[in-house]
């Protein structure tokens, strides 16, 4: 396999577009533009309503419209700023860090451009799926106490400085492509990128008023596990479509995406069985989450066992980030994103590294490349995107602290954002 496809993935063949064609003139295959456009669909399905609702049910019933909103106005700020200069950044020639602004409100793109097999207006829409859900992650780390208003200051800057740059170095030839880092469908880039700029947020925006004193439990649990349900059919677009066309890969990512989040599944929900003495809904469906999380940057370079290992240590290690890593970190997460996204994104991304080999069922790495070198250029993405992510994060939320202000008053938020934020309430008497 060509080094460089190698080391960028499948998905990377979407990326260069000139290097994957280089046999042949690019000719586009109707199978493939169907399947991109329905994986898109999925991706986006999974944001609204799949985040909406699963973080709608985990938060307190007075803010469950303001989460809604939150998830559902920075949905469609994210499409706005993708298509003026977001796509352009992430996949267009630049440097190690950035694209240019050669694709700036989509110019030099024709009807009949292709990527790879398929349109590439599909491709500018399947990518910005993925900025949208990255940004909606987000969210549910601060929930229940912010401003609306920061939030919007915060997702303009996040993604300008911090999503679209780590797009680029992963997949579109940056810096962490040219290291050989193996990120299928988003663990860096979506996962960790969202998850590390949530704990930032949480931090700065601070506990909810009454934490660690009032019981804060979660107010729907039937709609945690709709929204769950919704993730889950969801990811196979997110996983399979990263395959950018109909091909053995992405039949490859679907079916290790369904093992990992099986294996996940039963492994939180005995965990808890023996932890707590009674196995729970929600687990089952954080299980499902953290399993879905792990296999992400792996699912189209590891063979179905490793998938279902992946998944198994996914779920576990995604319960001791709710369960013990959030109080050594003493955070108030509402949804668990560091501990599910942040936790089970980083065990996914190493462990990709491993099970990628060949001798343990994975396609192989690029030519040369050692399991070791591998695992320590897995560990220096993770680095690299832990780092660029907070920064920036902590950037972000300053500048909305210091011109709108990061949280509502207290009053306000005891009463809820619902209402005081929003004027409506979700459920009336």
């Amino acid at each position: 396999m060509n080094k460089k496809i190698a080391t960028l993935g499948l998905a990377g063949l979407a990326m260069l577009p000139s290097l994957a064609m280089a046999a042949a003139p690019p000719v586009a295959d109707k199978a493939d533009n169907a399947f991109m456009m329905i994986c898109t669909a999925l991706v986006l399905f999974m944001t609204l309503p799949g985040i909406a609702l699963f973080y709608g049910g985990l938060i307190r019933a007075k803010n469950v419209l303001s989460m809604l909103t939150q998830v559902s106005v920075t949905f469609a700020m994210v499409c706005v700023l993708w298509m003026i200069y977001g796509y352009s950044l992430a996949f267009s020639d630049g440097n190690a860090f950035f694209g240019g602004f050669s694709m700036a409100m989509l110019k030099n793109i024709q009807l009949t451009s292709l990527v790879g097999t398929f349109y590439q207006y599909i491709h500018v829409s399947f990518q910005a799926s993925f900025a949208c859900i990255t940004v909606g992650l987000i969210v549910g780390s601060i929930a229940e106490r912010i401003r609306f208003s920061a939030v919007l200051i915060f997702v303009a800057i996040w993604l300008t400085l911090s999503y679209l740059p780590i797009a680029h170095m992963v997949w579109s030839g940056g810096l962490l492509a040219q290291d050989g880092a193996l990120d299928f469908a988003g663990g860096t880039v979506v996962h960790i990128n969202a998850a590390v700029a949530g704990l930032v947020g949480a931090y700065l925006v601070g506990k909810r008023a009454g934490f660690g004193k009032e019981a804060f439990k979660p107010h729907n649990l039937p709609m945690v596990f709709t929204g769950t349900a919704i993730l889950y059919v969801g990811w196979f677009g997110f996983n399979a479509g990263s395959a950018s066309a109909a091909n053995e890969i992405a039949g490859l990512a679907f079916l290790n995406t369904v093992m990992a989040t099986a294996g996940a599944m039963l492994s939180w929900t005995f965990g808890e069985w023996a932890l707590r003495g009674k196995p729970s809904l929600l687990g089952v469906c954080s299980g499902a989450i953290g399993g879905l999380v792990a296999i992400t940057p792996a699912c189209g370079y590891v063979g179905v066992g490793g998938a279902l290992i992946i998944g198994i240590a996914g779920g576990l290690a995604g319960l001791w980030g709710v369960t013990i890593l959030k109080k050594w970190l003493r955070v108030d997460d509402p949804c668990d994103v560091f501990g599910v996204h942040g936790v089970c994104g980083i065990l996914g991304c190493i462990l990709t590294g491993v099970f990628a080999s060949s001798s343990l069922g994975g396609v192989g790495y690029a030519q040369g490349v050692t399991m070791g070198h591998q695992i320590g250029v897995q560990l220096f993405s993770v680095g690299v995107t832990i780092v660029w992510t907070g920064v920036v994060a902590f950037i972000a939320f300053k500048v909305a602290d210091m011109t709108v202000g990061l949280r509502v008053p207290e009053d306000q938020e005891r009463e809820g954002l619902d209402v005081n934020s929003h004027g409506e309430n979700a459920y009336n008497q």
